[in-house]
């Protein structure tokens, strides 16, 4: 998998690791049991702060993506609570659909879009 840092970005440098690494899940890039790099190792591949990749370890782990071990370091492991993620899910939707809603884009281009993102993790 990699990891590309945009360093002009808003986003935060954490997220955005974060994201890529959802992002390689999504797609199966990596899957449930491989290990990701060490913090060490993550963070001089990439140009960044060790204490940066901690933290995007740390929000993995908490969000049910990852689990930490110290003998295996950081390894893929999904939490699927499905009833949960519905509801974050959701809680991140509503705010979306009212900006577009906002910026006049209609429920069948929403439709159109999540058919076309859908199709990339196949």
């Amino acid at each position: 998998m990699m990891i590309e840092i945009d360093f002009n970005s808003d986003e935060a440098i954490y997220i955005q690791l974060r994201n890529q690494i959802i992002m390689g899940i999504a797609t199966s890039d990596i899957q449930e049991g491989d290990s990701l790099p060490s913090v060490r190792q993550l963070a001089d591949t990439v140009g960044i702060n060790m204490h940066t990749v901690n933290k995007a370890y740390s929000v993995l782990r908490q969000e049910g993506f990852i689990q930490l071990d110290r003998r295996h370091g950081a390894v893929i492991a999904l939490d699927i609570d499905k009833i949960k993620a519905l509801e974050i899910m959701k809680q991140q939707l509503v705010i979306l659909l009212a900006e577009g809603r906002c910026k006049n884009i209609s429920r069948e281009e929403v439709h159109n879009l999540v058919d076309e993102i859908f199709e990339g993790y196949e």
